[in-house]
């Protein structure tokens, strides 16, 4: 354990004099902005709305006019014999023949049991469905990077614990000092003191070294092109105001839960899509066609033939082995199926808010007493101290109002802490972080 303590210090003072180089403020808004902007995430996501933006076209659909062109060029050598009823005999050897063939063509669905309307609302469905992924992935990386922000300040609170537990220990120290110096205080009582100063210069330096790594947390979260030193300068300020019966009737703004609702749609359109294979489907065609053979030897040595074509198309599914009353059995399964993960995530996140809700008010109900105990304990080392100094108290007295005062400060920053992530989870659950 001890070498482990020295290692940490010697690391420390190797990289400690870097870190206390000029350092600029970073707020919580600055961090929220820069994730946004640079999460690799939400990039994402915004890349998935896009995709399905584009995707949502009445030509994807299938319900615009295609056009398509066609050319091609052979060349064949043939040879040929014929009889005709007339006993008459044609034979040609080493026929070269040319065929040119070129074409446009178009065509349209006028109607195939309204499965494009169908398709055109899943692709406007699915749309909707990426955009409140991203705003579920926005809402994540918010809460993320506040919980982070806030253990920065956890710890930092930490440190002014250790600090002030130093600030004792040296006042001890001091006093023990004095005593020694006439005789009022034996080598035990020096070594104590001296060892709680040594202990607590360590602590703080352990202390320091976990906020930097937190920090550097903090700035791969929010995905920072470069490291930089900062301070933050911020307190734990718990908003008390939330209520569980509100928290409750606002779940379905939970970008899970919208998405869930979103699924279903889809998975309703997709049986749509489905059924519309059953019904007849009518497609208008048109076209431009031209064909040429050149021939070198027989009777005719050239035939073109060109002009425009146009007609409808009929397709009448009649059987095909029960394929699409299957099909559209197992989406309408499928549309159940995610009714029921609906409302079994209605479920999860009802429990979910009752659990956070009651930590978070139990939290807000010990802090004010945590609050009291905290000063008195603050203001026992004081008394303590005073009458280590007149003689009327041992140094065992002042350690252990000592350790009181860490146990009661400590609790107080820990129960900050808890009550604050509570109250962001909780307001992540209802699609209402801000910054």
């Amino acid at each position: 354990m001890k070498r482990h303590i020295i290692s940490v210090l010697l690391l420390s003072g190797i990289i400690l004099p870097f870190l206390t180089q000029a350092q600029q403020p970073f707020s919580l808004k600055s961090a929220i902005d820069t994730a946004l902007r640079n999460n690799f995430d939400i990039r994402i996501s915004k890349n998935n709305v896009e995709m399905a933006r584009l995707s949502n076209s009445y030509g994807v659909a299938g319900g615009l006019p295609y056009v398509s062109a066609s050319a091609g060029d052979n060349l064949s050598v043939n040879n040929i014999s014929q009889e005709f009823s007339d006993n008459t005999e044609t034979n040609l050897t080493n026929q070269n023949e040319n065929s040119v063939n070129a074409g446009i063509s178009a065509g349209i669905v006028l109607f195939n049991g309204f499965k494009v309307i169908a398709t055109k609302e899943r692709l406007s469905r699915l749309e909707n469905l990426s955009e409140i992924q991203l705003n579920q992935q926005v809402q994540t990386t918010i809460a993320d990077v506040m919980i982070t922000f806030y253990d920065i300040i956890r710890q930092q609170n930490y440190l002014k614990i250790i600090q002030n537990s130093l600030d004792v220990s040296k006042q001890k120290l001091e006093i023990v000092n004095v005593k020694s110096s006439v005789g009022m205080a034996d080598a035990a009582e020096v070594l104590q003191a001296q060892s709680d100063v040594n202990t607590a210069e360590q602590l703080l330096a352990l202390q320091e070294m976990v906020i930097e790594q937190n920090k550097a947390d903090l700035l791969l979260l929010i995905s920072a092109k470069t490291q930089f030193p900062y301070s933050i300068v911020d307190t734990i300020n718990v908003d008390a105001s939330l209520k569980l019966d509100s928290i409750l009737n606002y779940l379905n703004r939970n970008p899970q839960y919208l998405s869930a609702e979103q699924q279903i749609l889809i998975d309703q359109q997709l049986v749509k899509e489905v059924s519309a294979q059953r019904y007849p489907s009518v497609k208008l065609n048109a076209g431009y066609d031209l064909y040429q053979t050149d021939l070198s030897k027989g009777n005719m040595l050239m035939s073109r033939n060109y002009g425009p074509t146009a007609g409808i198309t009929l397709q009448v599914p009649v059987f095909n082995g029960f394929i699409y009353k299957t099909q559209k059995d197992v989406a309408k399964i499928r549309v159940d199926n995610s009714m029921l993960e609906k409302e079994s995530l209605l479920f999860t996140l009802s429990a979910r808010a009752t659990n956070l809700y009651r930590s978070y008010s139990t939290t807000l109900q010990q802090l004010d007493a945590q609050r009291m105990n905290f000063e008195l304990t603050r203001q026992l080392v004081e008394v303590v101290l005073q009458k280590f100094n007149l003689g009327q108290a041992t140094i065992l007295d002042v350690k252990a109002a000592q350790s009181s005062f860490e146990n009661a400060a400590y609790l107080l920053v820990n129960l900050k802490y808890s009550a604050k992530v509570a109250e962001i989870e909780l307001k992540q659950l209802i699609y209402n972080l801000e910054y």
